[in-house]
């Protein structure tokens, strides 16, 4: 499957790593002790800046009116109805800026768009953000649509094996897959080490794929068009269903991020990885460029560590984020599109991990190689 354009958005808000910490700090901390490890955790997280929603821009000094300081010990903050209040409010318009580029990116319109594939974690309503991107952006009202619903931090590789499936049922289709994650909306108030890292970590970002079959589209591609994707590849690691999870509370959603998630990553991840690179005549030592969702710093290292890779084999990984944090399923699209820009031509794996504790990877080539 080729993938024809490539588009990434962001909310005009941002804020930096150290006004993040004082804003947990006031909504999270009880005393001295817990401000003092908040600002560490923050200053581990490998972040110097996120994009949300939720930040109005101003000058020099981000700020934000949807998480009120706590009015009791007991308070969690805005509830799940609110959330997705907002979310419904938000996400749409930044789904439709990223598919609009993608869109520009390919040299299509809307209207040559025949499928249609929505990813998000982070909100849910119906008609959800597709029926926003079929009138934003002229797409036909019968555009088959695909919604891939919750699946974490992986779920664009599952948007993206869709529409390989749909790209191989009709040589003709041209796809468009959407992901746009709002990970702001899901501040926890709890003072809980696995909501507290997930606090320190996630940011808003859309990312969109226009996708065509390899062989039935034959327009020329400039050097930073060329992105082949696929084959596919999912395992769910052994022992490590209680690992990473997803849940709905009565305060945003709830995220279990155990400490043990590097540890099962070296552990588990060379065997599975290895052998479906032999089953693909590749080879880890022979993979020109890693595209890696960085989930934090410790899996990056992890994966480092337990595949043998050197020092600037994850550095794209670690650049986006720093500049935007985990922005859950739409990360990989600013990963492929930062090694786009900067010609990493070559063969290429992508590699994401979401709740189960399960893995997915698809292998790429870019530059036409």
């Amino acid at each position: 499957m080729k993938v024809l354009g490539l588009g990434t958005a962001l909310p005009p808000g941002r804020v930096g790593q150290e006004e993040a910490a004082e804003l947990s700090k006031m909504l999270v901390a009880k005393d001295r002790r817990q401000e003092r490890l908040l600002g560490r955790l923050f200053r581990r997280s490998g972040v110097d800046t996120r994009h949300s929603v939720l930040v109005q821009p101003g000058d020099g000094t981000a700020t934000q009116e949807f998480y009120p300081p706590p009015s009791q010990e007991a308070d969690g903050g805005p509830g799940t109805a609110a959330r997705m209040a907002r979310y419904e409010t938000e996400a749409a318009s930044l789904a439709r800026r990223a598919s609009r580029s993608g869109l520009e990116d390919a040299g299509l319109t809307g209207a040559e768009i025949t499928h249609l594939v929505t990813v998000s974690c982070t909100g849910f309503h119906a008609p959800g953000p597709e029926v926003t991107l079929i009138d934003g952006l002229n797409l036909s009202p019968e555009v088959a649509r695909v919604s891939v619903g919750f699946m974490g931090c992986h779920g664009a590789f599952n948007g993206l094996r869709v529409a390989d499936s749909m790209v191989r049922a009709d040589p003709k289709a041209r796809v468009l897959v959407c992901a746009v994650e709002l990970c702001s909306l899901h501040f926890s108030y709890e003072w809980d080490s696995e909501k507290l890292v997930a606090n320190a970590l996630f940011g808003d970002g859309a990312a969109a794929f226009v996708c065509v079959d390899a062989e039935a589209d034959g327009r020329a591609q400039t050097e930073r068009l060329a992105l082949d994707v696929g084959p596919f590849a999912s395992r769910l690691l052994p022992d490590s269903r209680d690992a990473m999870s997803w849940r709905i509370g009565d305060h945003g959603f709830e995220m279990t991020l155990s400490g043990e998630v590097p540890a099962l990553i070296e552990q588990h991840l060379p065997g599975w990885l290895r052998g479906w690179l032999r089953s693909r005549n590749m080879d880890a030592r022979n993979v020109d460029a890693w595209a890696v969702h960085p989930g934090g710093p410790r899996i990056l290292d992890a994966v480092q560590r337990s595949m043998g890779l050197g020092e600037e084999a994850l550095s794209i990984s670690r650049e986006v984020l720093a500049g935007h944090g985990n922005m859950s399923s739409a990360t990989i699209g600013f990963i492929l599109d930062r090694m786009r820009s900067q010609a990493r031509a070559g063969s290429g794996v992508a590699l994401g991990f979401g709740p189960g504790l399960m893995a997915e990877a698809f292998a790429f080539r870019l530059g036409g190689c």
